[in-house]
């Protein structure tokens, strides 16, 4: 088994003057190369939580270790294996996109200081570029950010936060704001990092559909991990799969199904749950001509709003 990537042990945070920590004793551990969704309702802890753990904010107690190295001890050495895309934009408005991109670059010691575009490296170049035409910035990069929309701030802060190539790249809320064209090709492009540089994603998201991908989805709920797994363990967790049946001869069906001992509503169509038996079983025990037969599979949102409701 590899190291963790990332390693949090017992982690508290209490704001001063507060009544209950906003982060209250979670631990969890995402390995290399992982995709980790983290999901929660607003005041769940979740931005509080990535706070930490990108180094912008410092725990109560508990411990953080982020590619071996403990966040408190060596933030510095931390944060250059590190990419982050915050939800508020932190451009230079000043600058064009393309200076944005180059003297972040300079300052995580990529490439030796250059005053131009075109005097910098071609690596640099070739690394702009492609970037640039993923998220469909080609035209944009020498434009002054103060005139961008703010999707244009959130593509270059994408462009920017991917040019050092990070270990770990800090997702909080990402693509909002993003065209959906623009959102296809970024997560595209992730999963092509993903491949060929095991670059560990940790997503936070309100578009529940960006999570269906992810390794690991860990869910919390007042400051506390309330739901962690795979999608698919998550929602048979949260939400039970069940039939949908229907025939002319409802009577029989009912009957049927009763001297099955199978549990069912008596809606139109019924509703048939599994009750820990798979589909298959119960569909070839029934005689009676159906008129309507689906398997219904929970969806993420519905597991994630069944712990939502819970808390």
């Amino acid at each position: 088994m590899a190291e963790p990537i990332i390693r949090v042990e017992d982690l508290v945070k209490r704001y001063r003057g507060a009544e209950k920590n906003a982060v209250d004793g979670i631990s969890l551990e995402v390995a290399p190369g992982e995709f980790f969704a983290l999901l929660g309702p607003n005041g769940a802890g979740k931005t509080t939580t990535i706070s930490i753990l990108t180094t912008t904010l410092s725990p109560t107690s508990g411990s953080v270790a982020i590619g071996g190295r403990e966040v408190r001890e060596d933030p510095a050495a931390v944060r250059r294996d590190l990419g982050i895309i915050f939800q508020k934009p932190s451009l230079d408005l000043n600058l064009t996109a393309e200076e944005n991109v180059r003297f972040h670059a300079i300052l995580y010691g990529l490439y030796p200081f250059r005053p131009t575009y075109r005097t910098m490296p071609r690596a640099y170049r070739k690394q702009v570029e492609e970037l640039a035409g993923v998220l469909g910035m080609e035209g944009e990069m020498f434009g002054a950010v103060k005139t961008f929309s703010g999707g244009m701030k959130r593509k270059l802060e994408i462009i920017r936060s991917l040019i050092h190539s990070p270990k770990v790249l800090f997702l909080d809320e990402p693509t909002t704001g993003l065209d959906l064209q623009s959102r296809r090709a970024l997560w595209d492009y992730l999963k092509g990092v993903r491949e060929r540089g095991e670059t560990t994603i940790f997503l936070t998201t309100h578009y529940l559909e960006e999570a269906e991908e992810a390794d690991t989805i860990c869910i919390m709920g007042d400051g506390k991990i309330v739901a962690r797994g795979t999608p698919d363990e998550v929602k048979a967790e949260l939400v039970e799969e069940y039939l949908l049946l229907d025939a002319e001869d409802r009577a029989a069906l009912a009957l049927e199904l009763r001297a099955l001992e199978v549990p069912y509503t008596d809606s139109s169509p019924m509703r048939v749950e599994l009750d820990g038996r798979t589909a298959q079983e119960i569909i070839k025990k029934i005689e009676t001509p159906l008129t309507t037969l689906r398997t219904y599979s929970p969806t993420l949102e519905e597991a994630y709003l069944a712990v939502v409701g819970r808390e």
